[in-house]
C-alpha cells in the first residue's frame, strides 16, 4: 500500500491538511457509509435542514462544509442561487460528480475559517456535520455572519447531546463501538470513523453552540432536537442594518 493509500485520521488538533486529506480518501463511499450508519436518518435530517434554510428562487445561499454536496442539491431544487463550500477537493469533486448538472449550484474550495466571499454576500448560511471538523469553529461562525447579508439566516446541523441520560448513554457505546465496524464494513475508511467518534464526543451540547452564535452577532438563536437530540438543528438570524 502506498502512502497516499494508507488511511488517513485527523485528530481533535483537527490540523486542516489531515481533515481534508481524510475527507478526500472517503469521498467515493460517503453518503453510502452515512446512509448506513444512520439507519437511513441522514435523508430525514438533511429534509430538516432544507426546510428550516426555507431556500426561495432567486436567494443566493451558501452551504459551507458541503462535501458531497447532497445538501447542496436539495437546497438549489428550489432554485435559489447555491454554492457549496467545502476545503476537501476530494468531496467537492464528487459532489460536482454527482450534482454537477445543476445549473444553480457551483462549487467553490474555502477555508470556513478565511472564506473567499466578500461582506453581505449570502440570503442564508448554513452548514450540516462539519463545523465540528474545523480548528476554530467561533472563526468560522464570525465568517458565517460577515458573508450573510443583513436580516439574512443561518442554519447549523451537527451531532450534538441526546438530553435524556439512558439515550446518551447508548449513543456513547454505538458511536465507539458500533459506528467504526460499520464504516469498514461499508467499505470506508474505518479510522476516519475513528476519529468521528472523537469529536463528536468532544464537541459541546446544544446550549453552548447557541452561546456561540449570540457573541457573534446572531439573534433570535433557537435550536430543534432532531432524533432525540443526537444531532440538533441551530438557526438564527442576522440583524437587519
Amino acid at each position: 500500500m502506498s502512502a497516499n493509500e494508507r488511511p488517513n485520521r485527523a485528530d481533535l488538533g483537527k490540523d486542516p491538511s489531515r481533515v481534508s486529506g481524510m475527507f478526500d480518501q472517503v469521498a467515493a463511499g460517503y453518503d453510502r457509509t452515512n446512509t448506513v450508519m444512520t439507519v437511513g436518518n441522514d435523508a430525514l435530517w438533511r429534509a430538516a435542514t432544507t426546510r428550516a434554510v426555507a431556500p426561495k428562487k432567486g436567494e443566493r445561499i451558501l452551504d459551507l462544509g458541503a462535501g458531497t454536496a447532497s445538501s447542496s442539491a436539495s437546497l438549489a431544487r428550489s432554485g435559489a442561487e447555491v454554492v457549496a463550500a467545502d476545503f476537501s477537493p476530494g468531496m467537492l469533486a464528487e459532489g460536482k460528480r454527482r450534482h454537477g448538472d445543476l445549473p444553480n449550484l457551483s462549487f467553490v474550495e474555502a477555508d470556513a475559517t478565511n472564506l473567499p466571499f466578500d461582506d453581505e454576500t449570502f440570503d442564508a448560511v448554513t452548514m450540516s456535520y462539519s463545523l465540528r471538523n474545523v480548528q476554530d469553529p467561533k472563526k468560522a461562525i464570525a465568517e458565517l455572519y460577515r458573508v450573510t447579508r443583513p436580516g439574512g439566516r443561518v442554519v447549523i446541523n451537527e451531532f450534538s447531546t441526546p438530553p435524556a441520560k439512558l439515550l446518551r448513554g447508548f449513543y456513547k457505546v454505538y458511536n465507539a463501538q458500533v459506528l467504526p465496524r460499520v464504516a469498514r464494513l461499508a467499505g470506508s475508511n474505518g479510522e476516519a470513523y475513528d476519529y468521528l467518534n472523537e469529536s463528536i464526543r468532544a464537541w459541546p451540547d446544544q446550549r453552548t453552540l447557541a452561546g456561540w452564535l449570540r457573541e457573534a452577532g446572531w439573534i433570535d438563536v433557537a435550536w430543534r432536537n432532531l432524533s432525540f437530540g443526537i444531532v440538533a438543528l441551530h438557526r438564527a438570524r442576522k440583524p437587519k442594518a
